[in-house]
């Protein structure tokens, strides 16, 4: 039970220290959720489109707060920001090829 109450807290004062990077990362855990799942079920599109978006989402997300707020690493995150923008819009690029 002290395990979860550490999570829990972690969490909680995470969300609380940084909001938007918080939802960022809540945004690129759940893309990694939906792109695991479309390659376990790989006729079902919804979840390989969803998940691309949600990391086109985090992506432009990550840009727009780093042009706003730079931060200490601001070049190595826009540059993998940039480098999942790409990736995802192969992705798209695959996925309306295949279909």
């Amino acid at each position: 039970m002290r395990s979860w109450q550490f999570w829990i807290r972690g969490i909680i004062l995470s969300s609380q220290s940084n909001p938007p990077r918080f939802i960022e990362l809540l945004m690129l855990g759940i893309a990694i959720a939906m792109l695991v799942l479309s390659t376990i079920f790989p006729q079902e599109h919804a979840y390989m489109v969803l998940g691309l978006s949600l990391v086109v989402g985090a992506s432009l997300s990550i840009l727009v707060r780093e042009a706003i707020a730079p931060s200490h690493q601001s070049r190595v995150t826009k540059i993998t920001a940039l480098l999942l923008l790409v990736i995802s819009f192969y992705g798209y690029l695959d996925l309306i090829h295949h279909i």
